[in-house]
């Protein structure tokens, strides 16, 4: 994938966990060009944790837009999501 698929799948990711994860998260889902590119970040990240994820468990890796590898990058946005909320140590 180009450049700008990651970005439209990471955007794409980054929502979807969004809507999972309880509570405030970074980037948000309100208007703002600052807010969409903290979800595209999330959702990119997300998408490399899951492919590493899958790849360890014999899943496969995240290689383009398909359903198994939107499944692997939203689990690991919601991942990354996850783990940022605790590092924070609170929810606003």
């Amino acid at each position: 994938m180009g450049i700008g698929s990651w970005i439209v799948f990471g955007l794409l990711a980054g929502l979807a966990a969004h809507a999972i994860v309880p509570g405030k998260n970074p980037g948000g889902c309100s208007p703002g060009c600052g807010n969409i590119v903290v979800t595209a970040v999330i959702g990119i990240v997300g998408a490399v944790i899951g492919g590493y994820i899958g790849t360890a468990l014999g899943l496969g890796d995240v290689q383009g837009f398909d359903l198994r590898s939107f499944l692997l990058a939203v689990a690991g946005s919601v991942t990354f999501l996850v783990v940022l909320k605790a590092i924070r140590g609170k929810d606003s």
